[in-house]
């Protein structure tokens, strides 16, 4: 279907591809992972043909339709939701206006030879408006929008309307919506809650029936959807059958393997070279050095990969609070309107958090879990009800307002040295580490951040502090997996208690022990981890 054959690409002095290949199969479902700056975007690009490769080729098929999603969604206006939705399938639509016009022509009369190139015309346009699934065009968009969160009531609403996560979930709704042959899509669950991404997750398993290749940050998502894995790194492409963690297995797996043949050839050369320089200067094994010295030009050498470095940095114990952390009593919230009036969003909660808990605030879009959270961090005042934080609690909250707050003039190093005033150089640098920035990119200012490199910023302060209490509202928002792994290794380290909210659920999985839901204004309390919680609530297929 699509062919990258011997792909070079170089940006400025970085080259990102040399000689690579990758084939997007019919049908076939893959994940594109690699780290960040290894070209992953230039994949979707040039197969899109919004950039040319220096050299190779780049085949497709001419009817070939591609559908592909970025997080650059462009300006939306000057319509509704829906007709945002369906204006992206405007060749679907012309070609149905087309068909209309067509069939009129039929109805008048004409020689047989002008009546047999129209049927012929007709059929062809027929079929094609057909496979792009013109017929059912607005109620699958209808569809598609409900499914990403985005119900009847607001399919007439004016696009520009919407905030910026809103917009993105229409765009996404455009894309698949295309129904295309080949569908690209840069990290699509960003913006998404858990209810839109296990919707996302059916209908790609069920409903689309062409290729995929698809990046995302979701641990989970990877692995339910794809089947093959393309790694983007070190200037090559390499395929991977299997899902994201059979993919982690065999990288290990064939980079030991490549160790171990390096370290053979390093032998062997060795030896070789020892022989040369030993009988070098001696005429009676002029013709055996001479041999060995063709022998190890021809050798294609083995380069190894340079490894990404994992530094550890241990976090101090944090004091001891009290017994009971949070308890909150028939608490309520509303927020008050523009228009006038207030709007409820949740009332009559009542519960205890305990130390050293590990809990997630669960509940669908809109539920109020943020607003629950802002409550129990002092962030905002319940409107009755009490919430009270108990003895000797020293509370860190997290939400993506928390990244407007950085210094934009300060440097990385300059932020967490704040809130490490009397640490070391070599601990501000580890901390630094820990969070991946490492060389030269602890110079990085805040300004020049991207949103995820400010979100792994702000968590390092928080976890350097002494605190025992975290609150944290969606701390994996625009962190790539890698640093979704560190973050999850350093909460686990964390002797303290957790309250958060996060719809990555392999990341809940790995931390929760404890499980509030927001349901219709009201809270339920479920003992256990989240698995538990899914079993019990019938949601086993999360």
């Amino acid at each position: 279907m699509i062919h990258l054959t011997n792909i070079t690409k170089q940006h400025g002095s970085q080259v990102l591809f040399q000689n690579a290949s990758l084939q997007v199969l019919p049908g076939s479902r893959s994940g594109l992972v690699g780290p960040n700056g290894a070209g992953k975007s230039t994949i979707f690009r040039l197969i899109t043909g919004e950039e040319q490769a220096d050299s190779g080729d780049i085949i497709c098929g001419k009817k070939t339709v591609i559908g592909y999603f970025s997080q650059d969604v462009g300006d939306m206006s000057g319509r509704s939701a829906l007709e945002e939705v369906m204006a992206a399938s405007r060749q679907t639509v012309a070609l149905g206006e087309q068909i209309s016009q067509m069939e009129a022509a039929m109805c008048e009369p004409m020689d047989d030879d002008a009546l047999a190139e129209l049927l012929e015309r007709y059929g062809d346009c027929q079929a094609e408006f057909e496979h792009r699934g013109g017929y059912d065009l607005e109620s699958r968009a209808q569809a598609v929008l409900t499914g990403l969160g985005i119900g009847p009531g607001d399919y007439d609403r004016p696009v520009e309307s919407f905030s910026g996560g809103w917009k993105m979930r229409i765009a996404l709704a455009r894309i698949l919506t295309i129904n295309p042959d080949v569908l690209l899509l840069d990290e699509p669950t960003n913006h998404l809650d858990v209810e839109s991404i296990v919707w996302l997750e059916k209908w790609l398993a069920n409903d689309f029936k062409g290729a995929l290749l698809m990046t995302s940050h979701d641990h989970d998502f990877m692995n339910r959807i794809v089947s093959r894995i393309i790694e983007v790194a070190n200037q090559s492409i390499t395929t991977y059958g299997g899902n994201y963690d059979f993919y982690l297995r065999e990288r290990e797996v064939r980079r030991e393997q490549l160790l171990a043949s390096y370290r053979r050839q390093q032998e062997m050369l060795a030896k070789e070279e020892e022989f040369i320089a030993r009988f070098a200067a001696r005429a009676s094994h002029a013709s055996q050095v001479q041999s060995r010295v063709k022998k190890l030009e021809k050798i294609e050498r083995i380069h190894l990969p340079p490894e990404q470095k994992r530094i550890h940095f241990e976090f101090a114990e944090p004091p001891r609070s009290g017994d009971d952390v949070f308890v909150f009593d028939d608490l309520a919230k509303s927020w008050e309107l523009p228009e006038g009036g207030r709007k409820p969003v949740f009332s009559g909660v009542s519960g205890m958090v305990r130390r050293q808990e590990r809990i997630a605030v669960a509940g669908v879009n809109g539920a109020g879990k943020s607003t629950f959270l802002k409550v129990l961090a002092g962030q905002t005042e319940p409107t009755s009800g009490s919430a009270t934080i108990g003895a000797s609690v020293n509370l860190g909250y997290f939400s993506q307002h928390s990244m407007d707050l950085l210094d934009r003039r300060k440097t990385v190093y300059e932020t967490v040295q704040d809130a490490l005033p009397n640490a070391s150089v070599g601990v501000v640098r580890n901390l630094c580490a820990a969070f991946l920035f490492q060389g030269d990119d602890v110079y990085k200012r805040i300004e020049k951040l991207s949103g995820g490199e400010k979100s792994r910023v702000v968590l390092a302060m928080l976890l350097a502090r002494p605190l025992n209490v975290l609150v944290l509202d969606e701390p994996t928002n625009h962190l790539d997996i890698q640093s979704r792994e560190v973050l999850l290794e350093a909460l686990r380290q964390f002797a303290g208690t957790i309250v958060l909210v996060s719809h990555d659920r392999h990341f809940l999985r790995a931390i929760v022990d404890r499980v509030f839901e927001i349901d219709h204004g009201t809270m339920r309390v479920f003992e256990g981890g989240y698995d538990d919680y899914l079993s019990r609530t019938g949601r086993e297929d999360w």
